[in-house]
């Protein structure tokens, strides 16, 4: 009797690389469409063992020096399906009007295309479309909406530079960072004031998304990443171009505000020529204490002795000034601040201290209960007044759907509003913006009938049938949770 032969299988070493999307083992490939898993199983210890991404991170610190010659090999099909799982389904769409559900349909073919593309140098971005939105002070701050595919490839990049850079940047920069809010920097300057500042530089750069040079920019990128390649890849991006109703324009400098890969780009260009100088000037020629926090381009320096603060007046300007930045002239200003500032200016026969305005609340220098002074912090008047305006131009467009429909999605609004600004002090604040959007919606519901006539019994049964969320106090002390997160006594 003849014995069958079957073909042997015989095992084979899968390649050395971690970027493959593919990888033969036993002559077995993946499941048709389907993605290898790149991300790393939990060791035997039970502990979770790190990603790729994160060893990248881990590098980076172990040696700081290191340029990185090899990254674009990682923006592979897989990250970017991940990058595209990131995005908001419901963003606006660019100058291609394709949506996220609509570049879903043939995902996998698709993304194995963008794929090919990024590797040969054929992928092209296309421009940035712009649009404006309405600022605090009135004027339009000019926003840049990339095409689907722009972002799904700039999520990635940025995936896989972030872990890098973070392990680069100092510890008062605060803005656009993973585990890093507003409110971590609102602590860290509530911090500073409560110790030794008497003076603060509240500093604002002139519309710096647009100013930012692209040589310099350059330059930056080059001194941790030597792919050239990516560094093109990124440099393109800069240079896309705006496309204004229909419009091609050509841009000389800066970088898309409201495109995804535009925050990690800006922190690299101000950690060279801020975060890394300022941390030298403080050490060489600082007289008294200094303490710096930084949010994107919002700049609040605080300082123990007044000469300190009007010496980087004039230096911070010069600096800026060798990398094609501008101090805004009428938001950049030395005040006296601090809680030794109203006695101080009282001694001088001074009025109180002025104000200064960061990340939507002013700050001002008041007393506690006991009539000590303490850190005051309100909602400011610029961004109430605006957000009002708002509201009350969608509850007119909404005014004839339905009032649960019109209830619910007021009381996400006024949540939404209670979690950012609900910090200690701003109760009353918090109070008067829920009364004036309750006076507009009603005012907005009377005008559904031009007979209609409400009186103090209606506005009572609207109030018992739909009561608005009650304002309310969602963060601690700034102290109490500063000193929590960096274990300080």
């Amino acid at each position: 009797m003849g014995v069958h032969q079957i073909g042997a299988i015989s095992p084979k070493k899968s390649a050395k690389t971690r970027v493959t999307p593919v990888e033969s083992m036993e002559e077995r490939t993946e499941a048709e469409g389907k993605f290898a898993v790149r991300n790393a199983f939990p060791a035997q210890d039970g502990a979770n063992a790190l990603t790729w991404i994160q060893r990248l991170g881990q590098r980076a610190k172990e040696k700081p020096k290191e340029k990185w010659t090899n990254l674009l090999s990682h923006i592979k099909a897989p990250l970017l399906k991940e990058a595209y799982q990131r995005l908001r389904k419901n963003a606006a769409s660019g100058v291609d009007e394709v949506t996220w559900e609509q570049y879903g349909e043939r995902l996998d073919e698709r993304l194995l295309d963008l794929q090919d593309r990024v590797h040969s140098g054929k992928y092209r971005p296309q421009p940035v479309l712009r649009v404006y939105i309405p600022k605090g002070d009135g004027k339009m701050r000019p926003l840049g909406i990339p095409a689907l595919e722009d972002k799904v490839v700039q999520q990635a990049v940025r995936m896989v530079l972030e872990p890098i850079c973070e392990a680069e940047f100092v510890g008062f920069s605060y803005g656009f960072r993973p585990k890093r809010s507003a409110h971590d920097a609102l602590d860290a300057l509530a911090e500073a004031i409560w110790r030794k500042v008497s003076w603060v530089l509240d500093a604002d750069i002139r519309a710096f998304y647009d100013t930012i040079n692209h040589e310099w920019l350059q330059r930056f990128l080059e001194h941790r990443i030597g792919d050239r390649r990516l560094v093109r890849l990124l440099m393109k991006w800069a240079k896309a171009g705006v496309m204004v109703e229909g419009e091609l324009h050509e841009v000389q400098g800066g970088a898309p505000q409201g495109a995804i890969i535009s925050p990690l780009l800006s922190n690299i260009f101000l950690h060279y020529v801020f975060d890394l100088w300022v941390c030298h000037w403080r050490k060489r020629y600082a007289h008294g204490e200094m303490y710096v926090v930084r949010y994107a381009d919002d700049l609040v320096i605080g300082f123990q002795r007044e000469q300190d603060a009007i010496a980087m007046r004039k230096v911070l300007a010069e600096r800026l000034a060798k990398f094609g930045l501008e101090l805004h002239p009428d938001k950049t200003r030395v005040l006296e601040f601090g809680k030794y500032a109203p006695g101080n200016r009282a001694n001088r026969r001074l009025p109180k201290p002025e104000t200064f305005e960061f990340l939507g609340f002013v700050h001002l220098m008041g007393k506690s209960r006991r009539g000590e002074p303490m850190l005051w912090r309100w909602t400011s008047r610029k961004k109430s007044q605006a957000k009002l305006a708002r509201l009350t131009e969608e509850c007119r467009k909404r005014q004839h759907e339905p009032v649960a429909e019109q209830y619910a999605w007021l009381c996400r609004v006024l949540k939404g509003h209670y979690r950012y600004y609900g910090v200690p002090t701003n109760i009353r604040a918090l109070r008067n913006f829920c009364h004036n959007v309750k006076m507009i919606w009603y005012r907005v519901l009377q005008r559904r009938s031009q007979r209609a006539r409400w009186t103090a019994v209606h506005r009572d049964r609207m109030d018992v049938r739909f009561p608005l969320p009650i304002a309310r106090i969602y963060h601690p002390w700034p102290r109490i949770r500063f000193r929590e997160r960096h274990s300080i006594r």
